[in-house]
């Protein structure tokens, strides 16, 4: 994890921010026509972090989620740890946040009454969710008092990004992906979004591309490269190497550009007037 010893922006005199973890999951389904679909949500103009954006369901972990007491299907946090190149408690608190976050913004809740089955219908938690997303309840205390079991199992490892140096808000985001459970249905119903939708990644990016939308550097990195899969099946076959990828800001006229990898293409297909502000990752 990035630490104040990092040096600040170019230009900036100021110490580098601490960056908080956080956990963003990739929701996939294979669509009626066949093709491979995302599920993405704009973000509520004026919102202290990334507001206005498209981005995939997400947000930073919460104390509790390190904490929790609670039922676990699937790969140890052992594993969890190695893939992500961290310690156990930390991937505990990743994996949990990225679980809640997930039920949070969309009501999809990948958890079941046991270790190989998952909630069909998740309409029956509508209060809990309201009560997790104001923080008047903890995702260990609902899961223990609904006897739900975490499948970590429907969970997969898939990237690591980290605000650049520079930015007031700064956080260090691991993706995962997921595949839609049968049944349950991601909707907008949170304070946080404007507006839902699901979209191949082509789509998802052909829409930015026109201007209807603003993918930030990480989530149209990750459109891009499911753009390459064509079914479900093959994105949670994949096993990506997980590089801790930390872009930089650069003057660039009188506002800010964000350096990242492979950044090319994205600066190709339309112009970005990045200002300090619209340039969080």
């Amino acid at each position: 994890m990035a630490t104040n010893h990092e040096p600040a922006a170019a230009g900036s005199t100021a110490p580098a921010v601490d960056p908080k973890d956080a956990s963003t999951v990739i929701l996939v389904r294979d669509g009626q026509s066949g093709e491979l679909e995302v599920f993405l949500l704009r973000r509520v103009a004026g919102m202290a972090f990334a507001g206005g954006m498209t981005v995939f369901p997400g947000g930073g972990v919460d104390p509790s989620d390190e904490d929790a007491n609670i039922g676990w299907s699937g790969p140890p946090v052992s594993w969890w740890a190695r893939r992500f190149s961290t310690d156990a408690a930390r991937a505990k608190a990743l994996v949990c946040a990225a679980v809640r976050e997930t039920f949070e913004e969309c009501g999809v809740l990948l958890a079941g009454p046991t270790a190989d089955s998952v909630v069909a219908d998740t309409a029956r938690y509508a209060r809990a969710r309201t009560r997790l997303e104001q923080r008047e309840l903890s995702f260990g205390e609902f899961l223990e008092s609904e006897r739900l079991v975490l499948r970590t199992d429907l969970l997969r490892p898939w990237a690591n990004w980290i605000t650049p140096v520079g930015e007031g808000r700064r956080y260090d985001t691991r993706f995962f992906v997921a595949a839609a459970p049968d049944g349950q249905v991601a909707d907008g119903a949170t304070s946080e979004a404007e507006e839902v939708r699901w979209q191949t990644p082509a789509a998802a990016i052909a829409h930015w591309r026109d201007g209807a939308s603003v993918l930030l550097p990480p989530t149209w990195t990750q459109l891009s490269r499911l753009a390459g899969f064509g079914t479900v099946a093959e994105v949670l076959a994949a096993e990506p190497d997980i590089p801790q990828i930390l872009p930089t800001l650069v003057g660039e006229g009188k506002g800010l550009r964000v350096e990242f990898p492979d950044q090319e293409e994205y600066y190709a297909a339309r112009p970005h007037p990045w200002s300090k502000r619209s340039g969080d990752v």
